[in-house]
């Protein structure tokens, strides 16, 4: 593990575990936009995605082709992160979420499943509406979370989009633990990365400290 210090962002981490996919964590002012976008950054000799980012901040606030909703099977919002987009994207997203539950997902979208809108409101130019499993007491539920940032990915990479937001999805109301909520997501985003040439930058966004921390531990 190579780690390069600096004074002005934290650490660039390269991880063995994640190949050739390098872990980049920036310290960050809740609504700031000194994100470089995708298509400004340098070309690299790395065929598929450059950066998987680590951010301390709030999704909604990204500025990013695609932002990741950790919905529920509704699609008609709720708590959490999914409150937090509908509010935030306005009523647009919600009639489109009411158009799918009219046509193909009337009843409710599955958990694993991924679906797009707009993003209203937001930053974003896509929201993709992901729903992840409640942490189970008995059986193994580790490939629906891995589904949920699998299929954003297909999703976003229909869309062309060149960068990927995603919350810690099922770390929330759901109680997934959250060491190994990392695990899996970096796990399917470095697999996912190989089959999506076009998409450059996936940055995880988390909501607190020790979410952060776990994820910073779970890259090295």
């Amino acid at each position: 593990m190579l780690v390069h210090g600096a004074t002005l962002a934290q650490s660039l981490f390269r991880a063995g575990l994640l190949d050739e996919l390098e872990i980049h964590l920036i310290p960050v002012v809740l609504g700031a936009r000194d994100f470089d976008r995708p298509s400004s950054r340098p070309d690299r000799t790395m065929p598929n995605v450059d950066l998987i980012e680590l951010v301390l901040g709030d999704i909604t606030e990204q500025d990013v082709d695609v932002i990741v909703n950790a919905a529920n099977s509704s699609l008609l919002g709720g708590g959490g992160v999914d409150g937090a987009i509908h509010r935030k994207g306005g009523p647009e997203i919600l009639a489109e979420c009411r158009k799918l539950r009219a046509g193909h997902y009337g009843g409710g979208l599955k958990t694993g499943q991924a679906v797009a809108t707009t993003a209203g409101r937001l930053r974003a130019r896509w929201v993709v509406h992901t729903v992840g499993p409640v942490w189970p007491s008995t059986e193994d539920r580790s490939h629906l979370l891995a589904d949920c940032y699998r299929n954003s990915m297909h999703v976003a990479a229909g869309l062309e989009a060149r960068s990927i937001a995603f919350p810690a999805i099922s770390t929330g109301v759901y109680r997934w633990p959250v060491e190994s909520a990392a695990e899996i997501a970096l796990t399917a985003i470095t697999q996912t990365t190989k089959e999506m040439p076009g998409i450059v930058v996936v940055r995880m966004v988390l909501f607190d400290q020790r979410t952060y921390d776990v994820f910073q531990s779970a890259a090295r």
